[in-house]
């Protein structure tokens, strides 16, 4: 067993597994690894994300070292998100997972439809 932030895992691919667990959380860090985006323009990017489920995670992904905020000091504010080192690393991973995703619907062509899919 591991202890880590006072819980227990079994293995450390469940710690990389809690943090990228939520509902947007991938497709929140997919589209950082392209650069640092705005949070109006991330809400445009994932309109079905409401805004606070979109800022509980992104403070979420903050919190675990993922990603970092920046606020800009001019009026109104402009706040700005970019992968952290921690999170640079694991983008290839989430891409190979995306990459996997569409592989795997794709080998069951009778049950999805290409247009039913989203890459995240």
């Amino acid at each position: 067993m591991i202890n880590f932030r006072e819980k227990s895992y079994r293995c450390t691919s469940e710690i990389v597994l809690g943090l990228v667990s939520g509902k947007w959380k991938i497709s929140i860090l997919n589209h950082l690894a392209q650069g640092p985006i705005r949070f109006n323009e991330l809400r445009r990017l994932l309109p079905e994300a409401t805004q606070r489920m979109l800022t509980m995670q992104l403070k979420m992904l903050e919190s675990d070292g993922l990603i970092i905020r920046k606020v800009y000091p001019v009026s109104p504010p402009k706040v700005e998100y970019r992968l952290s080192e921690l999170g640079e690393e694991l983008a290839p991973m989430l891409l190979m997972l995306c990459e996997f995703g569409t592989t795997y619907i794709e080998s069951f062509p009778d049950e999805v439809s290409y247009s039913d899919h989203k890459h995240a």
